[in-house]
């Protein structure tokens, strides 16, 4: 079910509103029979408006939600009066929400903190009363604006979980099981590839009542830059991540030729992803006894901190956070 209502990714048409009509009036009144003009302004139209809130971790919401309209300005009246304004539509989004142009790709803006709004799409401009168009040669305009049409725009709505630390690895490296027994999360966790198709977050405790989040993202394969598996799904949350832990399982042929994999592939997707805090992790540790390691250990990496983990043993748990939380804070 969680599956089912995690999206992270939504397109939708958005029309904005147009603005009122100005008013083409004339001052009219028991006592003044031939007035100046007093046409109003027409109101603007409704935005559309995108708003952060921390309390919300999907896009479900506007899944099925394609067409996004906003009311119409209202039109302006006489003695000067101003239309109403259309009303605004006020989207919650979660925290790390991007908001792109579905022609262009253009990225607009991203939203990182709770009660931050922007301006999806404007509303039209009200149009001006005739009072406004009195001149010394011209005392009676018979004529004013039309309000400004509203927009409609395709818009892409993509969420980058943030968290402190993104789990990164090749499926069945031992993420969802890191993360069920170090937090109080309930990832799915199997035997076969891609069990986890969605991110899932929890919260490490850690020492002196701190805590820190960590996410586990669904696991790469060689080509995700180029959209191969979950792709560029995947890659997308690694981009929020404050550190990163590496995940390679101690039985693998070569740990160091799957760690230079993984990298390339943040790599091809994002240069900018190479300057973030790196930390391996070699998983299933409890499989390797002390010999074993020290023979792994000149194959390594080099210029990356490694520590070897079980999560199921709980082996080495401890140190892995510390490592984690120096990192972070360094």
């Amino acid at each position: 079910m969680a599956e089912q209502n995690f999206v992270d990714y939504v397109r939708v048409c958005c029309r904005s509103g147009r603005g009122g009509s100005g008013s083409s009036h004339f001052r009219r009144d028991k006592i003044t029979a031939k007035g100046g003009p007093d046409g109003g302004d027409g109101g603007r139209g409704g935005h559309i408006i995108l708003r952060g809130n921390k309390q919300m971790w999907t896009l479900l919401h506007l899944k099925y939600r394609k067409h996004i309209i906003a009311t119409p300005g209202g039109i302006g009246t006489g003695d000067h009066k101003h239309g109403a304004d259309g009303e605004d539509i006020i989207l919650d989004v979660p925290l790390g929400t991007v908001a792109k142009d579905a022609e262009t790709g253009e990225v607009h803006y991203e939203i990182l903190e709770h009660g931050e709004t922007h301006i999806l799409v404007s509303g039209g401009k009200g149009g001006l009363g005739n009072a406004h168009f009195k001149t010394s040669t011209n005392q009676s305009p018979r004529y004013s604006q039309p309000g400004e049409e509203g927009k409609e725009e395709w818009k892409i709505l993509e969420l980058k979980v943030m968290a402190d630390v993104g789990l990164v690895g090749f499926p069945n490296a031992g993420k969802s099981t890191l993360l069920s027994v170090i937090t109080a999360a309930k990832p799915k966790i199997g035997s076969y590839p891609f069990t986890t198709l969605t991110p899932n977050l929890g919260i490490v405790a850690y020492r002196n009542d701190q805590s820190f989040i960590m996410a586990d993202i669904p696991g790469i394969i060689e080509n995700a830059h180029e959209g191969k598996g979950i792709g560029h799904r995947f890659l997308r949350h690694i981009e929020r991540n404050a550190t990163l832990l590496f995940m390679v399982p101690g039985d693998t042929e070569d740990i160091k030729k799957e760690y230079e994999i993984l990298l390339n592939e943040l790599e091809q997707f994002n240069p900018e992803l190479l300057d973030k805090p790196r930390l391996l992790a070699i998983t299933k540790s409890d499989l390797l006894d002390d010999e074993l390691k020290e023979m792994l250990e000149p194959g390594l990496p080099e210029n990356i901190p490694h520590i070897f983990i079980s999560a199921v043993a709980q082996q080495g748990l401890v140190e892995l956070k510390d490592m984690l939380w120096e990192q972070m804070n360094s």
